[in-house]
């Protein structure tokens, strides 16, 4: 199994890791004593759940911090596992500015001040962050930098490959998808419905995507449409977004849109994207 040990200074980001490995299939488990390491692996290995990994957070909050933590890491080493010890580090100017943003008390002594939390923080990490696979020091990082950085950790260069697009059909009369990203209206466009040897056929059918296809605008729209998401999606994965949602619409949700939705889908494919498709009223025409 494979195994991420999250660990480093407080107010370092190791939140925004978490949330990072948990959307890419990770099972997270946050101040986990180090004692129970080896009994939790083994608890999920015999699940039979399926999880790309495992992700155990552990730093100063844990009072066996210093007990054992470096033989537990040899320990699960020893009988097959993949270990991974990513170390969250910041300089001190940017932890104490974090913590007077959030107004938190720092979690190595509630009497003491942030300045000497800091230091007794890391003096209780510095076995921790010796044993470390890989330190990665937030200081420079936005969030969205920052879960980059961790999915090119995990995954290597091609981390951003992830990126996941669905493209779903809709029909204003029943309003716009709530969790659309970008919503495009195909009202324009010449309507199957007033063909009558077309209307009772979705779009899906061969005569009525055909029809919709086959109009002089529909073949300009596509090009620019495609040439727009061509442009947007880079900039998404750049600003840390692991989906995009893209909402077309027509009148009804059943021909027109439903015509665009899988052409659209069809082209994101050639960029080797995961593309998901539905067509949210298609049965409701």
């Amino acid at each position: 199994m494979r195994i991420v040990v999250i660990t480093g200074m407080s107010g370092s980001g190791k939140s925004t890791a978490v949330r990072a490995l948990e959307d890419e299939g990770f099972y997270c488990i946050d101040n986990l004593p180090v004692r129970l390491f080896r009994q939790f692996v083994e608890l999920i290995e015999k699940s039979g759940e399926s999880f790309k990994g495992v992700v155990l957070v552990t730093d100063i909050r844990g009072r066996d911090l210093s007990t054992g933590i470096v033989e537990s890491f040899r320990e699960l080493r020893s009988v097959g596992h993949e270990l991974e010890v990513l170390f969250f580090d910041a300089s001190d100017e940017v932890l104490i500015r974090r913590f007077a943003e959030t107004r938190r008390r720092h979690p190595a002594d509630e009497h003491c001040t942030v300045p000497e939390g800091i230091r007794i923080e890391r003096e209780r990490l510095a076995a921790l962050r010796q044993n470390a696979t890989l330190i990665i020091d937030t200081s420079e990082f936005n969030v969205h930098q920052l879960k980059e950085q961790v999915i090119r950790a995990i995954k290597g260069e091609q981390g951003s490959s992830n990126f996941t697009v669905e493209v779903v059909s809709f029909g204003f009369r029943y309003g716009v998808p709530l969790d659309a990203s970008l919503v495009m209206d195909v009202r324009f466009l010449p309507n199957p419905h007033f063909v009558p040897a077309l209307r009772p056929y979705s779009g899906r059918e061969p005569a009525v995507r055909q029809f919709v296809l086959e109009q002089p605008d529909t073949t300009a729209f596509l090009d620019h449409f495609f040439n727009l998401l061509q442009f947007l999606i880079p900039a998404y994965c750049r600003e840390g977004k692991s989906y995009l949602t893209i909402a077309i619409g027509c009148t009804g949700g059943r021909h027109r849109s439903v015509a665009i939705t899988e052409a659209t889908a069809a082209r994101l494919e050639t960029l080797g994207l995961k593309v998901r498709i539905s067509h949210r009223d298609i049965e409701k025409g």
